[in-house]
C-alpha cells in the first residue's frame, strides 16, 4: 500500500500558523522586552513577581539549552513518524528556540522538520 508523502491539510496548516506564530511572539517578548532588559533584572533582584520568576526560569532552561534540545526532540520524532500534532509541537519549540539563544540545535530541528515534508505518511487520505 503506497502512502503519500507528509502533508497537512488547509486547515491543520491555518492552525500550525496561528500557533507558530504564538510561539515566535512569545519569544521575541520574552528575550527583548524580559530577558535582556537589564532594568528588568535590576528590578527584578529583590522582588518576587509571577513576572521575574518567568524571566528566571526562561534564563535557567536556556541555560540548560532546553528549548534546543525539545525542538530537536520532536523533529527528530516527527522525522520518524510524521503527524500533524507533532510537527506543531516541533515547530513551535524551534521557532522558541531559534529566539531564545538555543541556535544550533533549533537550526538542525528545521532542517529536520523540512526534510519531514518527504517522508511518507500513514495519516494521509488517499
Amino acid at each position: 500500500m503506497a502512502y503519500r508523502n507528509f502533508l497537512p491539510s488547509a486547515r491543520a496548516t491555518n492552525i500550525i500558523l496561528v500557533l507558530g506564530g504564538f510561539a515566535l511572539g512569545w519569544a521575541i517578548y520574552m528575550r527583548y522586552a524580559l530577558v535582556e532588559q537589564s532594568a528588568i533584572g535590576l528590578a527584578c533582584r529583590g522582588m518576587e513577581t509571577m513576572t521575574c520568576e518567568t524571566r528566571e526560569m526562561v534564563i535557567t532552561l536556556y541555560g540548560y539549552s532546553v528549548f534546543g534540545i525539545a525542538a530537536i526532540a520532536l523533529a527528530v520524532l516527527q522525522f520518524i513518524r510524521p503527524s500533524v500534532a507533532l510537527f506543531t509541537a516541533a515547530l513551535m519549540a524551534t521557532a522558541i528556540g531559534v529566539v531564545m539563544y538555543n541556535n544550533n540545535l533549533s537550526a538542525l530541528a528545521a532542517g529536520l522538520l523540512l526534510i519531514s515534508f518527504a517522508r511518507p505518511w500513514r495519516g494521509a487520505t488517499a
